[in-house]
């Protein structure tokens, strides 16, 4: 059978498609074949069902080793995102003497550096797009007032907002290959898949982009 999404010769969509993040965590689950499955291996000998068990012991280590992995790759991005919080509000105090910051990009700030736990898959991405959303709004008040960028202090903070920022996109994409290879460890039936369900696992929410700077991009390279 010829290939049958042709992109040669099939209707094109100019616009092209918005790819998104789906932000929810599907329950890993087996049903009575598995179970049935395992039974007729005790059924068949002892052996084949020890064979089984032993490979079911394996993949239990397997996925809690990467569990721990994802939870290093994770604590790596909230680290980093705790420097920006920390240089982010200290950027605010030294232009709010200047000018009269929007206070909600103050509290934002503030908020998250006085007991944000971005312990979850979903609240991680919500820091990280309300500091970038935060820092957006400090750039159009330099723009507005560019004697500011003179301020040694300040040029100081935003090259270390801009480090941190690279280096929270290349540990997110570290994050992210744990992530994906959880992803599709957990689905692997028979061994990885019993297990993760009997354990109650679930898929991980990759770390995303947000809409904002999503639109960004558009904007200034596209448009």
């Amino acid at each position: 059978m010829g290939n049958q999404l042709d992109e040669l010769t099939g209707p094109v969509s100019e616009q092209g498609r918005d790819v998104n993040v789906i932000h929810k965590q599907i329950p890993i689950k087996v049903g009575a074949g598995s179970l049935i499955f395992e039974i007729m291996l005790w059924v068949l000998g002892i052996i084949p069902g020890i064979v089984f068990a032993i490979m079911k012991v394996r993949a239990k280590n397997y996925l809690q080793k990467l569990e721990q992995r994802i939870q290093r790759d994770a604590s790596q991005i909230d680290n980093y995102l705790e420097q920006r919080v920390i240089v982010l509000q200290n950027v605010v105090g030294l232009v709010s003497t200047a000018i009269d910051l929007d206070k909600d990009t103050m509290k934002t700030i503030a908020a998250y550096r006085g007991g944000s736990s971005p312990s979850l898959d979903a609240e991680r991405n919500n820091v990280a797009g309300e500091l970038d959303s935060a820092f957006s709004r400090i750039n159009v008040a330099f723009e507005a007032y560019p004697d500011l960028k003179a301020h040694a202090t300040i040029a100081d903070a935003m090259r270390q907002n801009s480090y941190l920022q690279r280096e929270i996109t290349a540990a997110r994409e570290v994050y992210n290959d744990s992530v994906n290879q959880w992803n599709e460890a957990v689905v692997v039936w028979p061994t990885k898949k019993i297990v993760a369900a009997r354990a109650g696992y679930t898929t991980r929410i990759p770390f995303s982009t947000t809409r904002e700077i999503k639109d960004q991009a558009r904007a200034t390279f596209f448009n």
